[in-house]
């Protein structure tokens, strides 16, 4: 496969059918990209945990598993399960400090029981979509995904210093310092597919200097057989919650909601970078990711590993280097990393990198979650009072994370397990987005059927909406006209519901200054409305009747937004106006 240029148009889009051949060839290099990681995440998981070597073994099998499943799944659509996309999967490390403070104070079970309870937290999240997409937003998520880079730090920097004794205590700072000299330098000045085998090349080089340390243990691949499946250790369920278990809880709900949260965003960004021409986002196939992924989760916890997620960097990179979408690519990852993950000699070996270049590879990666994080927040638009909430959340999660304060309020067991950063920051950005969303300017809301005989109340409503804004009598009359114009396109293929009940319609109001935003709430089975206006040319040819709406809606409207999701479709429309 040859390397191409990300402006250069995609071979095979998600739904078309490529080669076999090709989707196995794409695979391969799918599955190179993710296997270090996912074996790496676990390794840092396991051994900051304190378990042994039988545990560290199975939790790096059964996570090459669950991923690669899990990558299969995504590619397809079922129901609503399945985002119909290359998602390459892999551990989170977000949840590594979770893992290591809840295994060395509650015990693996309760891990395993918070885990699986936790999952169908993303199940309903994809369910729930609709109702709290004012609620999770990317200020929350992005300030959240701050704070975890922020907490799992400290066990990057102490695993530096995990060496075998009678090693010198320089030699972790030297290897770890190495592995990210060359990291940094080989993603400066590598291009095409050396960019993205990075990671690799700076993993190679800092384990090749901590050899003359004595710090390499090539006994456990020389033990390890060629062929098998690791032993399994003692697993299971803590079916009797303990203190420690309800209060790790709300840490394990806020951490999995943000999981879900992130997943949303990696899915935006798949979808966009798989089409050969700019689609509006399908959030049907979003809500398809985030289900999978809770199902990732769930299998995680009974296996005893790190949950799963889904990595936008990579699988764009994937896409990029091959200009292959299609989904297929997804299952030729699956059979390659199931392939791999029985081959016992490979797990040995990417379990004997040290742990020094573990911690360097940590630092980098949440380095790299603390600027994502700052994206998503910028992408988002910061205001005034978008700013106060990132602000406050980070402050008080970054001020009160192991404080004294905690354990005076709570006591020293409790005190410790609810003094998480991201757990306070988590509840304090909901909390003033709740807040902010309660006290925003005043609201009017329409509830309606998605029917032609609304349309009086709707003008109606709308005609009140602008006089009471103080909106002269052409703002009025456009605002009342790119009303009509988006019901009429919501029911323009709305024929075959006849004899059905007419759908309900929501229609909320946000005025905004000299701008209203008018939200349509309605179910419907028609096409993406922001699509069909962008394939609308600015010809003088006489537009089709079913364009006709379109084309008037966007002359009256400053935008237009239609997020289409399972029995659900938004569209949100911004009306400029004038006194």
């Amino acid at each position: 496969m040859t390397a191409r240029n990300a402006d250069q148009p995609i071979r095979f889009e998600p739904e078309e059918a490529c080669p076999p051949s090709i989707a196995l060839a794409v695979g391969f290099q799918g599955a190179v990209l993710v296997l270090a990681p996912t074996v790496l995440n676990v390794a840092i998981a396991i051994r900051a945990a304190g378990l042994d070597d039988t545990y560290l073994n199975w939790s790096a099998f059964a996570a090459m598993l669950i991923c690669a499943g899990i990558t299969a799944l995504q590619a397809f659509q079922l129901g609503r399960f399945g985002a119909g996309h290359i998602a390459l999967s892999w551990p989170a490390a977000l949840f590594i400090a979770i893992m290591v403070s809840t295994v060395t104070t509650a015990g693996l079970e309760a891990f395993a029981t918070l885990m699986v309870i936790c999952s169908l937290i993303q199940v309903a999240l994809a369910w729930w979509l609709p109702t709290l997409r004012r609620i999770i937003t990317p200020i929350v998520s992005g300030t959240v995904t701050m704070l975890i880079a922020v907490s799992v730090l400290p066990i990057a920097f102490d695993t530096v210093l995990d060496l075998p004794s009678g090693t010198p205590t320089a030699a972790g700072p030297v290897i770890a310092g190495t592995t990210l000299l060359v990291s940094v330098i080989v993603a400066l000045r590598a291009k095409g597919r050396w960019r993205i085998v990075a990671p690799f090349i700076s993993i190679l080089a800092g384990t090749a200097v901590a050899a003359p340390f004595g710090v390499l243990d090539a006994d456990r691949i020389l033990s390890a057989g060629w062929f098998g499946i690791p032993e399994i250790p003692p697993l299971g369920f803590q079916l009797t919650p303990t203190k420690e278990f309800w209060a790790l809880l709300p840490s394990f709900a806020i951490l999995t909601l943000v999981l879900g949260i992130k997943t949303i965003s990696d899915g935006i960004v798949i979808q966009q970078g798989s089409r050969r021409r700019p689609r509006a986002i399908d959030f049907r196939q979003i809500q398809g990711m985030v289900s999978v992924n809770g199902i990732g989760m769930s299998l995680a916890g009974i296996a005893g590993t790190l949950p799963t997620m889904v990595n936008s960097s990579y699988s764009l990179s994937l896409i990029n280097l091959t200009g292959v979408a299609a989904r297929r690519v997804g299952i030729g990852v699956a059979i390659v990393i199931i392939t791999l993950a029985f081959f016992s000699k490979f797990a040995a070996l990417l379990l004997t990198i040290p742990v020094p270049v573990l911690g360097a590879y940590l630092m980098l990666a949440m380095g790299i979650l603390f600027v994502s994080g700052c994206q998503t927040i910028m992408r988002d638009g910061i205001d005034p009072q978008r700013m106060l909430v990132v602000a406050l959340a980070s402050s008080l999660g970054l001020g009160l994370h192991g404080h004294p304060l905690t354990r005076e309020l709570f006591g020293d067991e409790l005190g410790s397990l609810l003094g998480s950063g991201v757990t306070i920051g988590a509840i304090v950005a909901i909390g003033m987005t709740l807040l902010l969303e309660a006290m925003s300017t005043r609201r009017s809301r329409l509830e309606a059927t998605l029917d032609m005989a609304s349309f009086p109340a709707i003008d109606d409503f709308l005609t009140r909406l602008g006089s009471g804004m103080g909106w002269n009598e052409a703002s009025t009359l456009r605002l009342r006209s790119a009303g009509e114009e988006t019901l009429a396109s919501l029911l323009s293929q709305e024929d075959d519901n006849e004899g059905s009940e007419s759908p309900r319609l929501i229609i909320v109001a946000r005025p905004q200054g000299r701008l209203v935003e008018l939200e349509f709430v309605a179910t419907t089975r028609r096409e993406n409305l922001q699509d069909q206006m962008a394939f609308l040319t600015d010809e003088a040819a006489v537009p089709a009747a079913d364009e006709l709406s379109l084309r008037l809606l966007r002359y009256h409207a400053s935008g237009v937004r239609h997020q289409k999701f399972h029995g659900v479709d938004v569209v949100t429309i911004q009306v400029e106006g004038s006194a």
